[in-house]
């Protein structure tokens, strides 16, 4: 249900509506608008018609059923686009397009500052790369782990760029949120809900990846996962489908970016490098992405793609993605926005 408060009300109105609501036994949610606040109350649907009494308190304009599964997340809800502040530089949903670049997985020093240098030269907002790595095989590079994750934070140091690193299980999520500026839940843990739980009690924005084979609808199940533990910075990552297609690492769903515009407040990314598996098919897919209208966009980039731990065929070099960045700058400016 979501509680609509005056536009008058007062603190003491609101905090009365949310000592309510707990008591109740529902979870409260608060989203601050520009002339009024809105409360989500989530919780078990059996009893909702109790929150109707809610109407009856000082400073409750309205009570509305949500009808979307997907509470929080809905635009029911929030109907403005959410803005997810990362640093006091970056924030990805308003009219800017957020780049965030860098390798598959951290390998050096040498290699993530080398790396962090050239995407930032280049124009890119955030660094990605990995430190914990779930993979296929058992017998593939898993990451450096802590090391890799003290490796970024010194090329955040000397760069100024936050970064986006992966975490893999609930156990390590809080060294992970110790280091990182934004976690990433990869397409193998998107239905992982110990560990959306998880990261819904940490407080830093979080990239969720789609699963391989994920309805929209699924996908914005688990963001509600994430949601209804309190955080509500939750971005939404566009990175390819499994289909019976195998010219291509996976299936990049363009269609998701509109799709998940006219059902959710969140910004949504698009990851071009997992999407094709490809670095020729990457920059084709993320024009399209911009001109679509994606918030943001994540792609990989490393020095010496030859030679790369992991993704190396995916992965562009330096020069490439700097040419990129210039392509989808003008259009990005063609789309009434900035890069």
């Amino acid at each position: 249900m979501i509680v609509v408060m005056k536009a008058g009300a007062t603190k003491k109105d609101r905090d009365e509506v949310l000592k309510r609501i707990r008591e109740l036994g529902y979870k409260p949610h608060v989203i601050h608008g520009e002339t009024r606040d809105v409360i989500g109350a989530v919780g078990d649907e059996r009893g909702k018609s109790v929150l109707q009494s809610l109407e009856s308190m000082h400073g409750v304009e309205s009570v509305v059923p949500i009808l979307q599964p997907y509470k929080l997340a809905s635009k029911e809800v929030k109907k403005a686009p959410s803005v997810i502040r990362i640093s006091e530089k970056v924030s990805i949903g308003g009219p800017q397009i957020v780049v965030m670049a860098g390798p598959c997985s951290v390998e050096s020093e040498r290699q993530i500052i080398e790396t962090a240098q050239a995407v930032k030269a280049a124009g890119a907002h955030v660094l990605r790369g990995g430190a914990f790595k779930p993979r296929t095989s058992p017998y593939s590079f898993q990451g450096l782990e802590e090391e890799g994750l003290k490796l970024l934070a010194r090329a955040r140091e000397l760069t100024g760029l936050p970064f986006v690193t992966e975490v893999v299980n609930p156990e390590t999520a809080e060294l992970v949120a110790e280091y990182a500026d934004i976690l990433q839940i990869g397409a193998r843990n998107a239905q992982n809900f110990a560990l959306l739980k998880k990261v819904g009690q940490l407080k830093r924005p979080v990239l969720l990846k789609r699963g391989m084979a994920m309805t929209i609808q699924e996908f914005l199940m688990s963001a509600e996962y994430v949601m209804s533990e309190g955080n509500q910075a939750v971005m939404l990552c566009e990175r390819g489908i499994r289909t019976f297609e195998t010219a291509t690492r996976n299936t990049l769903d363009l269609s998701a970016i509109p799709v998940l515009k006219e059902r959710t407040h969140l910004p949504v990314v698009i990851d071009p490098s997992h999407g094709t598996g490809n670095y020729r098919y990457v920059a084709p897919m993320s024009l399209a992405a911009v001109a679509a209208g994606a918030d943001g966009l994540i792609i990989e980039v490393h020095p010496d793609p030859e030679h790369a731990s992991s993704d190396g065929p995916q992965s562009l070099k330096p020069a490439k993605f700097a040419a990129l960045m210039a392509r989808m700058r003008a259009i990005a400016e063609a789309s009434e926005r900035t890069l």
